[in-house]
């Protein structure tokens, strides 16, 4: 029996696709997973894959594309499939050709009659016996990609080829599997991934499987688990975000309590705190990293909790952060974890940070030093630059160009170009330049997510518009339009909140809540009560707006918070 998974990325297809070639072995089944471990079998698919994910290669089209992913699994084929089913074992795949069909026609728009010849013949008449769609709401996909991410190390700030085009191509990829499993009902199983424990789903999955090894019929081909915990359903009223948000991350944690941390990333407010200190013993690192951006006093005691259990991530953690605290706890935490506290003194002028950077310099760390450089002016910081271009540090130099825009700054990134146009993009990031400008239009078609980040708080007639042809493709547009009162961004928000909710709230953190603002809150919360990243990101809204008095100055939260973080220092 040949069985294939198929989903969008962080789905969970690849956990899964183990999980069930794992169990199917213990119930006496010869199994042959072709991509056992999250890692393809054969050493030449793998070659042909790097291909496709490098970001480097931005002039590959979609047609290249596709046919290399093609090559890929036809050689998986010709040297796993066909062999493990040829010897009678149950041979699972993590992707076969029908990701090809959603991607490059769904995801990249290429006539699916043009597709599915092609894949007729890479397939060579062998098709799966079993299709399970790991079917999983995009944003929360997103959410535990970016832990994924956080948890092995992994910069976000990287992009494989599909990321370059933006959110919005997970979306059209998942529409186009919901599609191809319409067209196929009987060979098709769409598993639900959202808000079931994983135990529940590899039970379920089981079950399903073997009864069509065993020959049962399984009519239904949709299976969603129940929640183990209730999930309101009702409508939701902005003052009632607060409790459901959090009534909705208890059920998480009982799943996935690691994501259950990482969405309090950021989150001011008691509540947000008190969940931290619930989460410091089992997940210092995270409960660190979701620090970033808050300066109360509670935050505080949590990082001299953290600072001798997670160095490196409470130094990522004070990324944007300035002041003597900031400046007292970098240099404590410089020896554990230099490269984290070099990166993070972006935007600082100070004293204290110069002497940091001197430090790092010395410690021969001038790509970190670089990295940390982003808005800061002047002739010491330009003699750091051109240390950076003489040792062919083009990627450091060229992201430390953020937030610059006179003249001399534009003359560099022309410098840099011909090395990473991807990386002077994102030095770009709100800046008006003739290559900021050149940049954008050279690169929309092929790195639209860079570009429309690119224009975050940036109030020109050739942002809007290319917001405006964005919008419908990808959530970005909506991204980079965070914390604008402007007529135009509101507009963007109210056409474009059915098709990304979580993103136009989240693009509201830091407004005011007046009447504009509620009533949109409210319109989306109304269609979608119980989407997680929907609840977190009204919550991030209310909760931040709520931290401001009327002189728009900053409340300090109760210090309850505070003294329990202070108890656990002691202990």
């Amino acid at each position: 029996m040949f069985i294939d998974f198929e989903g969008i990325d962080g789905s969970g297809k690849t956990t899964l696709s183990n999980l069930l070639a794992g169990r199917l072995k213990k119930l006496g089944y010869r199994v042959a997973h072709a991509r056992e471990g999250g890692e393809l079998r054969s050493s030449t698919a793998r070659r042909v894959r790097e291909l496709t994910r490098d970001a480097r290669l931005l002039e590959m089209s979609p047609r290249a594309e596709f046919f290399l992913n093609l090559a890929r699994d036809a050689q998986q084929l010709e040297e796993v499939v066909a062999p493990a089913l040829s010897r009678g074992e149950v041979c699972i795949t993590d992707r076969y050709l029908y990701s090809q069909l959603a991607l490059s026609g769904g995801g990249r728009g290429l006539p699916m009659s043009e597709l599915r010849p092609a894949c007729e013949l890479a397939s060579q008449g062998l098709w799966p016996d079993l299709v399970i769609l790991v079917d999983v709401n995009p944003d929360l996909a997103r959410w535990r990609k970016r832990l994924g991410k956080a948890q092995s190390g992994r910069s976000s700030d990287g992009d494989s080829r599909k990321g370059l085009a933006g959110a919005g191509l997970a979306v059209r990829v998942r529409e186009s599997f919901l599609a191809l499993a319409k067209e196929d009902p009987r060979r098709w199983l769409i598993l639900e991934n959202n808000d079931a424990p994983l135990h529940v789903l590899e039970q379920r999955l089981v079950d399903a499987v073997v009864a069509r090894l065993e020959g049962r019929d399984t009519p239904v081909q949709r299976i969603v688990p129940v929640p183990t915990t209730p999930v309101h359903s009702g409508p939701v009223a902005v003052e009632d975000v607060e409790a459901r948000f959090f009534q909705a991350l208890d059920t998480v944690e009982v799943r996935e309590p690691s994501l259950a941390v990482w969405m309090l990333g950021g989150l001011p407010g008691l509540l947000a705190h008190q969940r931290r200190l619930d989460f410091v013993e089992r997940f210092p690192s995270l409960t660190a990293r979701g620090l970033q951006g808050l300066g109360d006093d509670a935050a505080w005691t949590l990082r001299e909790v953290l600072a001798p259990l997670s160095p490196a991530q409470v130094a990522l953690g004070l990324g944007g952060i300035t002041g003597a605290r900031a400046s007292m706890m970098r240099e404590r935490l410089y020896a554990q974890a230099p490269s984290e506290v070099l990166q993070g003194l972006k935007g600082d002028t100070s004293p204290q940070a110069w002497a940091l950077r001197e430090r790092g310099m010395k410690d021969g760390r001038l790509g970190d030093v670089l990295l940390g450089l982003s808005g800061v002016d002047g002739e010491e910081s330009w003699v750091v630059r051109e240390a950076g271009v003489q040792r062919s540090l083009y990627t450091e130099v060229a992201r430390s160009l953020g937030g610059l825009t006179d003249e001399r700054a534009d003359a560099l990134r022309e410098v840099l170009l011909p090395h990473d146009r991807l990386a002077v993009l994102r030095g770009t990031q709100g800046l008006d330049t003739p290559v900021a400008r050149g940049l954008r239009d050279a690169l929309a078609g092929k790195a639209l997510k860079l570009v429309l980040r690119s224009l975050t708080g940036l109030d020109s007639e050739e942002a809007w518009a290319l917001r405006e042809r964005g919008a419908p493709k990808t959530k970005e547009a909506l991204d980079s339009v965070d914390g604008m009162n402007d007529p135009r961004a509101w507009k963007l928000r109210v056409e474009h909140a059915k098709r990304w909710p979580a993103t136009v709230l989240s693009s509201l953190k830091g407004l005011p809540l007046g009447p504009e603002a509620r009533t949109l809150i409210s319109r989306v919360l109304e269609a979608c009560p119980t989407s997680l990243p929907v609840l977190r990101n009204a919550y991030a809204v209310i909760a931040t707006a709520s931290t401001l008095d009327a002189r728009g100055t900053t409340v300090r939260p109760s210090r309850v918070v505070a003294e329990a973080a202070t108890q656990l220092v002691e202990l």
